[in-house]
């Protein structure tokens, strides 16, 4: 009964070393940390966006379609309707996982099922590099490469300046090595044997792939985009130097735009007063932004359990 119990847990063998004690009370107050932290941050949150919806109706909030919260309730401009900030977080989005996905998820099949050992060694450790580019210098890459680029091609009169396709293209170039390195994990841990019982069947690499490994690896895949997506949806530097700071109801990629994260840095730029409604407004505004970003990890884990395959 003993050996049993020590077998299914190795811990339980060494639980009497003094080190052994010491990291795992480390272990224990690392997970303790992050557990207060995000409840802390969940509290201010709520604390200051309820300030904000104390003097503004969440009716108003939500269907509201300009927003304009500088200056006191009543006063003339003074909208706070949060549509145009997620109308515009959405279409950066959306824009940047139409370029992220294809290229993320090519990338991730080349290296697990067309690269030689080698190249894959070279290769992969370029791409991890390629996550850490400052996000400040893709904005202004964004601004001064994408923006009069498109303009070329679609007219100046089409895209303006700041714009959200340029936004858009760069926040997916910045998610590619997320999602292309998660991908690719996922595919490589997918089992030799299935691989070979396709080959073994006269199956092309490319079915073998598309039939075989793409489905299997389907839980890793979906969890690696979802992840993407939130980064696109928190990405804050790209946008604020791409995309613009005008709040404006439209899908329309070359127009001018403001998401939710670009607001909040124009609101803290502004030095608003500590208490007056801009400054709750950017709680309010975080606490939207952290419901999608809580909505995006459910769904995420919902879908990992809905799809993940065991293998023996």
């Amino acid at each position: 009964m003993s050996r049993g119990t020590a077998r299914a847990n190795p811990l339980a063998r060494s639980s009497g070393r003094p080190g052994e004690k010491v990291v795992l009370g480390l272990l224990f107050a690392c997970g303790a940390l992050s557990i207060v932290t995000t409840v802390a941050i969940v509290a201010v949150l709520l604390v200051e966006g309820s300030a904000f919806f104390g003097s503004i109706s969440l009716v108003e909030f939500v269907t509201d379609t300009r927003w304009q919260p500088f200056g006191e309730p009543g006063s003339a401009g003074f909208r706070v309707g949060i549509a145009p900030l997620v109308a515009g977080t959405l279409l950066v989005t959306g824009i940047g996982l139409v370029v992220a996905v294809p290229l993320g998820l090519g990338t991730a099949m080349y290296l697990s099922e067309y690269a030689r050992p080698r190249a894959r060694a070279i290769l992969k450790p370029i791409l991890e590099v390629l996550a850490g580019v400052p996000t400040v210098v893709l904005g202004f890459f964004a601004l001064t490469f994408v923006t009069p680029l498109l303009q070329d091609i679609f007219g100046a009169r089409t895209i303006d300046i700041y714009n959200a396709g340029s936004a858009g293209i760069v926040v997916g170039l910045m998610i590619v090595p997320t999602i292309a390195s998660l991908s690719e994990d996922a595919m490589s841990a997918v089992p030799r044997e299935l691989r070979e019982a396709a080959y073994g069947v006269g199956a092309t690499t490319r079915q073998v792939v598309a039939r075989v490994v793409f489905p299997a690896a389907l839980s890793g895949i979906v969890a690696a985009v979802i992840l993407g997506m939130g980064r696109a949806i928190g990405e804050t530097m790209i946008v604020s130097i791409a995309a613009g700071n005008l709040p404006t109801l439209t899908v329309m990629p070359g127009a001018q735009v403001q998401t939710m994260t670009a607001y909040i840095v124009q609101a803290v730029g502004g030095e608003s007063a500590r208490g007056s409604l801009t400054y709750q407004s950017i709680f309010a505004v975080g606490l939207v932004l952290f419901a999608m970003t809580l909505a995006l990890n459910v769904v995420a884990q919902r879908v990992v359990r809905r799809f993940t395959q065991e293998y023996g």
